[in-house]
């Protein structure tokens, strides 16, 4: 069993909870949000999304399956979103050191401790959900110091997806049909999905020309924080969509696709994480369910008449994905490629593979 400590989150409007440590026993500055997902918490940690954020879970028990082998083939992890931990923070109500499942490697804990990242258990995540949901995501910090004054660290201030994004071209694959995927920090299971559907993968900076490369489709990933920071892509995608290769974004991906086609995006007030998002297809009774995981949304009425809403959020009617009526381009604000799970939308990569193929 790990050594524990008394530590705090605090919040910055003055909010504090008490709790005992686990994982690097440091400090650690960032947005508190929620995810309300019952499992997934290597992917989950490991999503690139989820950069510059302390993330709370709010169903009870965390650890109990442990950690899966921590290891890549060759440019892909294994088992996880990325290379590595991704969060600045954990907070979990009830942390289970003993673990139990065919693949579990490691515990939480010590998974955590390898990549430096402080978790806090023993909080009462409900009433910190409560809190986060009436007043909106906020900044906070995990310190063994109730009374600590450090500066709180805010990721929206800063280009997230140029910490997130690869640095340079990375090849994935060897189909015959290839994709250039703008890397915004994509969740390796989307690469997983493209390479199952038989294409070579082109994986490029986010604010990569990558007019330059001769490809079949563009595919445009997920990522942290604000998309308006990414002008440089915004304008190249605007330069793309006056061809008519086919183009799929998913996440920040739906969210640049939609400013290059004139829509506007704003910030959600807690923002959108769970694995049990309703969508509907618009026009239609047809509903998925989704995981999500983003803090920003599209503002659809800014396209012009050529794009539609495709998809629509039935909890809040916040855009879920939009697509061109008459050339092959749309996306999704959700994730069809969630692991673990739902993946009522997987069919979308099928979509994307159809209107390639059809070139």
């Amino acid at each position: 069993m790990h050594k524990s400590k008394p530590v705090y989150l605090v919040l910055e409007d003055g909010t504090k909870f008490s709790g005992t440590s686990f994982g690097k026993d440091i400090f650690a500055s960032g947005e508190v949000v929620f995810n309300t997902a019952m499992v997934g918490y290597p992917e989950s940690l490991t999503d690139p999304s989820y950069l510059g954020q302390i993330l709370v879970t709010t169903y009870p028990l965390i650890g109990n399956y442990g950690v899966p082998e921590d290891s890549m083939n060759g440019n892909l992890s294994l088992f996880f979103e990325s290379e590595k931990i991704q969060i600045s923070g954990l907070v979990v109500s009830d942390y289970s050191d003993e673990h139990s499942h065919w693949n579990s490697k490691q515990s939480l804990h010590n998974w955590l401790k390898t990549y430096r990242i402080p978790a806090i258990q023993g909080v009462d995540t409900r009433e910190l959900t409560k809190i986060l949901r009436e007043k909106g995501s906020m900044k906070g910090m995990i310190t063994d110091n109730p009374d600590d004054k450090t500066e709180l660290y805010d990721p929206s201030i800063e280009n997230q997806v140029a910490l997130a994004s690869c640095k340079e071209v990375m090849r994935h694959g060897s189909g015959d049909k290839r994709i250039v995927l703008i890397d915004c920090g994509v969740k390796h299971n989307i690469i997983r999905c493209l390479l199952k559907r038989n294409l070579e993968v082109i994986r490029v900076p986010w604010d990569y020309d990558f007019s330059t490369i001769e490809y079949d489709g563009l595919f445009i990933s997920n990522g942290p924080g604000d998309p308006a920071f990414c002008d440089i892509t915004i304008e190249r995608l605007r330069k793309a969509l006056g061809g008519d290769k086919p183009i799929f974004g998913i996440c920040m991906g739906n969210q640049l696709l939609s400013l290059a086609a004139g829509a506007k995006t704003y910030k959600l007030k807690y923002g959108h994480r769970s694995h049990n998002q309703p969508v509907r297809v618009a026009g239609t009774n047809r509903c998925l369910i989704t995981a999500q995981n983003h803090g920003y949304a599209v503002d659809p009425s800014g396209l012009d008449s050529d794009w539609e809403e495709l998809f629509v959020n039935m909890n809040d009617g916040s855009n879920e994905g939009i697509r061109h009526k008459t050339k092959p381009f749309f996306s999704a604000q959700f994730h069809p490629e969630a692991a673990s799970g739902a993946t009522d939308a997987d069919f979308l990569f099928d979509d994307f593979v159809k209107l390639i193929r059809a070139k």
